[in-house]
Parts: C-alpha cells; sequence; structure tokens
C-alpha cells in the first residue's frame, strides 16, 4: 500500500506551528515513537550557535555566514563586510533591498577577513574541528614517558573548536520539517540556528545551517544490488537451529465432538463485539480501516472510503488550522476540550475556515478522489498522536 510521508509531514508541521502560535517555540522532537524510531540522542549532543564576532561573522574552515542584525537589509550587510549587495542577494535568494530579521543568517559568496581579537572573537581563524581521535592517540603514545629534561612549553595557540554544520540550501517545495527529517535533525535546533520566525517560513534559494552532534556515529551505507540481481535471500531459521522433536499425540486424545444434524432451522450470527466503551468521539466516515496506527510511520489512521464522502467532525471544537501541504491537498485541524486535537487530511470542497466553530458531526469538507480514495484522521494530545481507536466507537 502506498505510504503518504510528505503528507503526514505537512500534518505534523500543521500542528506544531499550531502550538507555536500558543506559547512559545515547542519541542518538535517527535521521534521518540517507539519501534527504533529515536532521535533522542541527537537532541543531546547538538550544540548550540556560536556567537559572532562584531561584525555578525561566523567562520568555518568550508563557507562563512552572517548574522544581520535588527533593521538589517541585504545592502546594509554587504557594506558592513565589503561584500557586492548583488551578488551577496543572490548567492541567498534575496534582493538588496530585503528586510532581514534579527539573527537571519546570509551565506557569504566569498570569505572575508577571519575573525579575530580585533573583530570581537575570542580566537583568531575559523572554527576548527576538534580531532578527538588524534588527541587521544597522542595521550597513549605518550604514556610511560618520562623525558630527562622537560621540553620547552610552546606557546598556546587560541583556536576556537567545533563540528562545522551542514550548509543546506532550501529547494522548492521544502519546508524546515522536510529539512528536519532529511537530516534527522530537531525542527527546533534548525529554528534556534537560524532564527527563524515563529511561522517557520523558510525560502527557496536560502541557505539554512544544520546542527551536527559531534559524537553520532555515520551511517554506514548498505551495498545496493546490481539491477535484475535481486537481493540475497535470508537464511531461514531452520537452516541454522534444528526444528524440537515431534511428541505423537497420546491414542487416548479426545475425538471431536460429532457434528449437529442439519435440520434446516438457520443458525444465529455470533454476537458484534461490544462497542468501545471509552469512545469520546463519532467516525468521521464509515469505511474501512486500509492502514493501522503505527506510531513513528503513520500518525494516525486511513480510512477507505468512496471519492465525495462528506467528512465529519468529530467532535464539537473550533477551527485552529486550514493548510495544505506541497500538492495542494487540504489539512484541516479542529480544537477541542482536553487539549485534544483532531486532523484531517486528503480532503476537498471544504465547507470551513480557520477559526470556525463546528458542531459534532458537522461536514467540514469531502474525501479527495483517489486509487483508493480515503481519508488520512489523527487525534492529538498537543503534539502527541493518540491512537484513534482509543477514542471512536
Amino acid at each position: 500500500m502506498t505510504r503518504h510521508p510528505l503528507r503526514l509531514m505537512m500534518t505534523t508541521g500543521a500542528i506544531a506551528v499550531l502550538a507555536a502560535c500558543e506559547g512559545g517555540l515547542p519541542d518538535f522532537d517527535l521521534r521518540d515513537l517507539g519501534d527504533g524510531f529515536d532521535t533522542s540522542e541527537a537532541v543531546a549532543n547538538l550544540p548550540d550557535r556560536p556567537a559572532p564576532d562584531d561584525r555578525g561573522v561566523i567562520s568555518y574552515p568550508n563557507y562563512q555566514v552572517a548574522v544581520a542584525r535588527s533593521g538589517d537589509t541585504v545592502n546594509a550587510v554587504a557594506n558592513r563586510l565589503g561584500q557586492n549587495a548583488g551578488e551577496l542577494a543572490r548567492f541567498n535568494g534575496l534582493a538588496p533591498d530585503t528586510a532581514l530579521r534579527a539573527g537571519e543568517l546570509l551565506a557569504l559568496p566569498g570569505r572575508v577577513a577571519e575573525p579575530s581579537p580585533a573583530t570581537g572573537a575570542p580566537s583568531t581563524g575559523p572554527i576548527q574541528p576538534l580531532d578527538v581521535t588524534a588527541i587521544a592517540t597522542t595521550a597513549l603514545d605518550r604514556v610511560g614517558e618520562q623525558p630527562a629534561t622537560p621540553a620547552a612549553t610552546p606557546a598556546p595557540v587560541a583556536v576556537t573548536t567545533g563540528v562545522e554544520p551542514i550548509r543546506h540550501k532550501v529547494q522548492r517545495g521544502e519546508t524546515v520539517f522536510s529539512v528536519a527529517r532529511l537530516y534527522g535533525v530537531p525542527v527546533s535546533n534548525i529554528a534556534e540556528w537560524n532564527s527563524l520566525g515563529s511561522d517557520l517560513t523558510i525560502r527557496e534559494g536560502a541557505f539554512l545551517l544544520i546542527p551536527q552532534a559531534g559524537a553520532r556515529r555515520p551511517v554506514t551505507p548498505q551495498p545496493v544490488p546490481e539491477p535484475g540481481t535481486g537481493s540475497p535471500t535470508p537464511t531461514p531459521p531452520s537452516a541454522t537451529t534444528p526444528l524440537p522433536a515431534e511428541t505423537p499425540a497420546p491414542a487416548t486424545a479426545t475425538l471431536p465432538a460429532p457434528a449437529t444434524p442439519d435440520t434446516g432451522a438457520s443458525t444465529p450470527a455470533p454476537a458484534p463485539a461490544a462497542s468501545n466503551p471509552s469512545a469520546t468521539l463519532v467516525r468521521p466516515v464509515n469505511g474501512t480501516v486500509i492502514r493501522e496506527y503505527a506510531p513513528g510511520r503513520n500518525e494516525g489512521i486511513d480510512i477507505g472510503v468512496a471519492a465525495g464522502t462528506a467528512v465529519k467532525a468529530a467532535d464539537g471544537g473550533s477551527v485552529a488550522a486550514v493548510t495544505t501541504d506541497t500538492n495542494g491537498v487540504a489539512i484541516v485541524v479542529i480544537k477541542h476540550a482536553n487539549n485534544l486535537l483532531t486532523v484531517y487530511t486528503n480532503l476537498d470542497n471544504l465547507t470551513v475556515a480557520k477559526g470556525d466553530s463546528v458542531g459534532r458531526g458537522q461536514t467540514i469538507g469531502k474525501v479527495r478522489a483517489g486509487d483508493p480514495s480515503f481519508l488520512h484522521f489523527e487525534t492529538r494530545r498537543g503534539l502527541q498522536s493518540v491512537d484513534p481507536a482509543e477514542l471512536l466507537p
């Protein structure tokens, strides 16, 4: 069955932006969701953005960036650094007179003079990577050594160390959420490093710095078989571990009960399963669940129904967000009592707008045509997804 990671990403984005508007920047790291999908270690190891010098320059061996001040334009930053304003603007996908947010980053097309104590930096030169392996090796080599005559200690050289972040150029259709997923970095860290606004908007052609954890182990790429060769067949357990010996059933085993004679009377159907006693919502559509709730892979359920089926609000509340993904597919978020949010995607012909009050069972739109056609439905407590089966009858 086809999965919809982009649609899921955009859904999470709509909820995260909503939460951001209601009280500061929330914790967007929604990846500790079980099933091995956990980036909490990365959160702990990600550094803070280095402080710029008095000019606003942060320098790395492979590139430099400038941090804008309040009231800056591209022209102002270029004049301060002695750069060509037109070239600086084109390199960042902007116009020379574009107003910049305080703290916004501009990637420099060419290097300027390195930061130094004269420009307000703690040391001279770019931020250098810390070679932990070399330091450890040198220390081991010197274990047990005792020079006869102490060598003169050279004057220390002030060097700022750190892990060089990845410089990512924003492509058309990308969001901060898709970029965060691409690099396995929390959205909040990207927002803080790049001084994004509360709407988390990023511009096509802009550069983002992606912080990297110094202790993170690189992912070893797996070999990909040549086309037509197929993948190697795993060894079945029975080929490595002998099957247990079968124990024959005793001769006195109970025989099956004799079949009931057919009298022509109809056999009563089994009683239907009891409804969910904890259900607090109504079903947005009546259909078959074609994709179950699976945290980390599917934050809700996909309900297969015919295109054009009316979608109902699962409970009364207010429409907190109406947005679309990059394919133009509508996403509706409704806020209910007790910090509960319901999310509806794959919609068409919406009948509600942001800020509208809706009643329980009120039509909010129709299911969009597709192959198959379905409604994606989520329930969340704040940013944390909840299995809809716990709340639906």
